[in-house]
């Protein structure tokens, strides 16, 4: 058993929560600009919101909550896109004295009625038509749903007229009321298996977390540090980068269509970004293909193989040499350059969690300029636990424990975490509460190892490791991140649980299969279930099994693989909305694939 603790640098107290730092900003730096939204000519640029129109602002949705008649501890559901009303919404429910249930904007029906059936939610905030309509058909199932109100048909202008009558001193009052040890918000965990658990998560565990994150990353979290923010804002992750930036006086925008993704990065030039390791590996995929498509090739795989030798070298003590300090510059005249200026030219760092990213991609682009802070949490620990720092990265690694949290791994693997991160329980399931939580510390379910200076390496989940017919233990994480590395494959599952041996299910990457068919020669249109078979794509899925089969035992190594026909989506079940894949419905579904792999 090994054990690693950071002391705390902030202590929270009893009367703190999370609406402090909206007040203190606006009395501190009223002008300063704490978020940038889209201009509402629908020109394509964007509007200023100073600290002092934030509070305002909450100010005003809160009374008009108060007015709806929303009681201190009343839970309000919020189903929406990224976007700043998301946040608006949120600091307002706070401020009202309010605890807030985020939904996914890409949720079910029975996923929505679910999550507020069991949360007991008063009030539900949605965002377009189409949530209103699900909401209509689900509304009979939730009786103690009083009020809905939707973003896009202006109900928070009849939400404001609402609060008119209420007193700015009643949200004062309610302010003051709260505690840090009260509910701010219960997240419902998007589960790779079975019905969500409400996490339920305090000011202080939320508010904690990100207090003592502050210090020890200035290089994120500053006054003139600015983030386009495109994640989920029901994911616990891109939550906590809102409080950060908040905390921390930044300035933030928020992207709430991916297809315009990469014109918001040009204008709006973020000095810092986060996302899940899947974005990472697809600009990675999209800089490869098209330097194949232009005949350059060759030069990228140059390029990228110095990147990563230069980010190596920065970790000895020597640090690069002449030689290959010089090809690196060259290299950032052509590559690099163009690869940073894809995230609008300023951005220097960026936050990776969620899943692992991996040592090779960590390095490619620390070497590029844009250094990777890997981190490392769950929804259950406010989420960040633990995380590279500016002046103690490790890559490969998801970092040390951050201040104010003691990292174990028990004698079977499991990563335990303790402190005022730590959340108070899963709503309404005291059953899930007591399997989770032990003794102060919570079982993440993860597997992980620490070394001797307290960085922590996830090698997979309890739950997925895999026990072959000859007793073998598999943790197929090893051997899925090296398979999806390359830049036409998308995912891959590995397979093999009470089976003779382990194989694997590979999907094909949409954005890279059409440059793949025309450079082989097949016609363009072509569906990846019409080539399974095809020799030359089997061969080059080989050549990535192969180089997987490098990382572990022969045991462990994958005899066989299947190509299937389609990738795997959100809309189609197998994806969490944070990407993330779900094992048990890749399994239901491709049953008969892998049966045919074991010839049963």
């Amino acid at each position: 058993m090994r054990e690693f603790s950071v002391p705390p640098v902030v202590t929270i107290g009893d009367a703190a929560n999370l609406t402090d730092p909206v007040w203190a900003n606006a009395s501190a730096a009223p002008d300063h600009v704490q978020f940038v939204r889209p201009a509402p000519d629908g020109s394509g640029g964007w509007t200023d919101v100073t600290c002092r129109q934030f509070r305002d602002e909450v100010v005003a949705v809160a009374r008009g909550l108060v007015a709806a008649g929303i009681s201190p501890g009343d839970r309000v559901g919020l189903m929406s896109r990224t976007r700043y009303e998301w946040t608006l919404l949120d600091y307002a429910i706070w401020a009202a004295g309010a605890v807030t249930v985020p939904i996914y904007e890409t949720s079910s029906a029975e996923q929505v009625a679910w999550i507020l059936a069991d949360s007991g939610a008063a009030a539900c905030f949605v965002e377009t038509n189409a949530h209103a309509l699900l909401l209509a058909g689900i509304r009979d199932r939730l009786p103690g749903l009083e009020h809905l109100w939707q973003i896009d048909t202006g109900d928070l202008d009849g939400l404001l007229a609402r609060g008119a009558t209420v007193e700015e001193a009643e949200i004062d009052a309610r302010r003051a009321a709260l505690r840090s040890g009260d509910l701010a918000t219960i997240i419902y965990t998007s589960g790779t298996t079975g019905r969500p658990k409400g996490c339920a998560l305090t000011h202080r565990n939320m508010y904690a977390d990100i207090a003592n994150a502050i210090p020890v990353l200035p290089n994120l979290f500053h006054e003139g540090a600015s983030t386009l923010l495109f994640l989920p804002l029901a994911h616990a992750f891109a939550r906590l980068i809102q409080i950060g930036v908040v905390a921390a006086r930044a300035t933030m925008a928020h992207a709430p269509d991916t297809r315009s993704l990469a014109e918001d990065l040009r204008t709006f030039e973020p000095t810092f970004v986060l996302s899940v390791p899947r974005v990472f590996e697809k600009i990675y995929n999209a800089a490869a293909q098209r330097a194949q498509a232009e005949g350059k090739g060759g030069i990228f795989a140059r390029a990228e193989q110095v990147a990563v030798a230069y980010s190596q070298a920065l970790d000895t003590p020597s640090g690069p040499g002449l030689r290959l300090r010089a090809q690196h510059r060259v290299f950032d005249r052509l590559v690099y350059r163009k690869l940073r200026t894809a995230l609008g030219g300023r951005c220097r760092a960026a936050i990776s969690g969620g899943a692992p990213l991996g040592a090779r991609l960590g390095h490619f682009f620390r070497g590029v300029g844009v250094a990777i802070q890997e981190g490392y949490g769950l929804t259950e620990t406010s989420p960040a636990a633990a995380a590279n720092l500016p002046s103690a990265t490790r890559v490969g690694t998801v970092g040390r424990p951050l201040p104010g949290v003691t990292i174990r791994t028990a004698d079977d693997g499991e990563v335990l975490i303790k402190g005022d991160i730590v959340f108070s329980g899963y709503w309404n399931n005291p059953d899930a509460t007591a399997e989770a939580l032990r003794d102060g510390w919570f079982c993440t379910g993860d597997l992980g190892q620490l070394d001797d200076d307290g960085y922590l390496t996830i090698t997979g989940r309890k739950k997925e490791i895999i026990v072959t017919a000859g007793g073998k233990n598999v943790a197929p994480a090893v051997l899925e991140d090296r398979i999806r590395a390359h830049p036409l494959i998308s995912q891959c599952v590995v397979v093999g649980d009470r089976q003779p041996f382990i194989a694997a299910l590979v999907t094909i990457d949409p954005d890279a299969w059409p440059g793949w068919l025309a450079e082989h020669g097949h016609p363009a249109g072509t569906a990846v279930a019409d080539l399974r078979e095809d020799p030359q794509l089997r061969a080059e899925i080989q050549g990535c099994v192969d180089d997987a089969n490098r990382a572990v035992s022969k045991p462990e190594a994958i005899k066989q693989f299947r190509i299937l026909p389609a990738d795997f989506t959100e809309a189609s079940g197998e994806l969490t909305p944070s990407l993330k894949v779900k094992r048990n419905v890749v399994h239901k579904t491709y049953a008969a694939e892998i049966a045919a792999i074991y010839g049963s």
